[in-house]
């Protein structure tokens, strides 16, 4: 089968297309036809890299963690899928017996990790992580539901975000940003999302963002949102100086939920305004396995459309990471083997 492996960790330019073995299912297993793949973040600082989790002696690696398609073949013992079945792949990976794999959420796991695999023409699975497909709900849009979406629907619920309340999305433009402000209008939430780019604060405010604040200065972003009002709330998978800004602006009570660092590993905070404002700061990584298959429930009954920015055929894989990386798009960027 055909893989878009990173051969180098270089960025776009790493990504070449390798033959290796079709997958053979084991026990427990499944393997799926991957009709469409979602790229994130993730794979793009794995292919720079610019992560802990894959080194030059992993190489070829084949990333992709968010696979939709078809159950091409089961093993032994699997019961849940068969072939034929249209799915989309819970890319969480637990040890199924820690304390917190017991008692829940599955993504506190001591030993959480990701699965990776699914830039290919085909991806060996674990098949209890395959979530079924309705007729209503296509694998183009089933593969950008897993990363971005459920991580902002976790996100969401740490945050108990309600109708009515005030989301802060500092970065309103990006996979995560955009799912967050879809999601959050679905829930009745007002939102006020940032950019540099007026353009995609248009094309989000389409998509139900409701205060639109232009820039990249952290002074002037401060100063446009207090215009607006103290967010009840804010999603924040930026990090670096975002933490600090999105802490001063909360109301008193507020809460904010830290999932990224594109802006950068390390924030200052007012610890004072911290306890003496009541104000949480919480992390979260990902969702559950539930919360996509709530994704695909809403997907199903229209009231959820996620953006899809564009999709590349798998030779384009590394076209593909280069329009992450120029950050020009709006929306997921999804690989169609």
């Amino acid at each position: 089968m055909r893989t878009a492996a990173f051969t180098e960790l270089v960025g776009p330019d790493g990504v070449d297309i390798v033959d290796e073995p079709t997958p053979e299912a084991g026990v427990g297993e499944a393997v799926v036809d991957v009709e469409a793949c979602a790229v994130n973040r993730h794979d793009l600082w794995i292919l720079e890299g610019d992560s802990a989790m894959v080194d030059t002696g992993d190489l070829p690696f084949v990333s992709g963690l968010d696979v939709a398609g078809v159950v091409a073949s089961v093993g032994d013992d699997v019961t849940a899928v068969s072939p034929g079945d249209r799915v989309v792949l819970c890319p969480n990976e637990t040890c199924g017996v820690c304390r917190f794999c017991r008692e829940g959420p599955e993504n506190l796991c001591e030993n959480f990790s990701l699965y990776h695999g699914g830039l290919a023409e085909f991806a060996l699975v674990t098949a209890d992580r395959l979530v079924a497909l309705p007729d209503a709900v296509d694998t183009t849009t089933a593969a950008a539901l897993p990363t971005a979406y459920m991580t902002a629907l976790h996100m969401l619920r740490r945050a108990e975000v309600g109708p009515g309340d005030l989301v802060f999305i500092p970065g309103a433009t990006g996979g995560i940003g955009v799912a967050s402000v879809q999601l959050a209008d679905v829930l009745g939430a007002r939102t006020v999302g940032t950019s540099s780019s007026s353009a995609k604060l248009d094309q989000v405010s389409t998509l139900g963002l409701d205060h639109a604040v232009e820039g990249a200065d952290v002074e002037e972003i401060r100063a446009a949102v207090r215009d607006i009002g103290a967010p009840d709330a804010v999603l924040n998978h930026l990090g670096g100086p975002y933490t600090e800004l999105g802490l001063d602006l909360l109301r008193r009570g507020g809460r904010m939920v830290v999932c990224g660092r594109t802006a950068g590993g390390r924030s200052e905070i007012d610890v004072p305004d911290l306890f003496l404002g009541h104000k949480r700061l919480v992390g979260s990584t990902m969702g559950t396995q539930p919360d996509l298959e709530r994704l695909v429930e809403l997907v199903a009954d229209g009231a959820l459309s996620p953006e899809i920015h564009g999709t590349f055929p798998l030779e384009e894989t590394g076209a593909a990471f280069e329009a992450m990386a120029e950050r020009d798009h709006v929306g997921k960027i999804v690989v169609t083997p």
